[in-house]
């Protein structure tokens, strides 16, 4: 196998994707938790595209119920939000699509359409992989925009 192609261990990378949520049932990302060797087995994308994790949210609403595990999976496949895990090498490369620089960069959260990017599954959870042009902001929290 030449170093332009590398192997992706996706059970690896998805018990990395896993380990970085908090409390099993908060289910809440917390990206401080995502080490250099979780980088590095997450698919890597090419050209202009970027690697978002999308937000989970957490597993209890602000009354206190439990939400079973099947209505937050199903809230992940349409959320807004995500961590940008990895960009691609052609990234906000375009000075005339981005006269003003890039949009976001490696560790932002952000919000992009609904139905936006590829989406895959592994397990732990869903990436997706979105073109550079399909963030439409950065935000600081994603708790300030999704609530249960």
């Amino acid at each position: 196998m030449t170093e332009a192609v590398k192997s992706v261990d996706l059970e690896a990378a998805a018990a990395g994707v896993a380990s970085m949520y908090t409390e099993p049932r908060e289910r809440v990302l917390d990206p401080s938790k995502a080490d250099a060797s979780l980088l590095e087995r997450m698919p890597s994308p090419t050209g202009w595209r970027m690697l978002i994790l999308p937000y989970r949210g957490k597993a209890k609403t602000q009354g206190g119920v439990y939400l079973p595990d099947k209505i937050v999976d199903d809230g992940q496949l349409t959320t807004v939000v995500g961590y940008v895990m990895k960009q691609g090498p052609l990234c906000y490369k375009d000075e005339k699509k981005f006269p003003d620089g890039p949009w976001c960069k490696q560790g932002d959260w952000v919000i992009f359409a609904r139905y936006a990017g590829s989406r895959f599954k592994i397990e732990g959870g869903e990436v997706r992989i979105l073109n550079d042009d399909e963030i439409l902001a950065v935000i600081n929290d994603p708790e300030d925009i999704i609530s249960l």
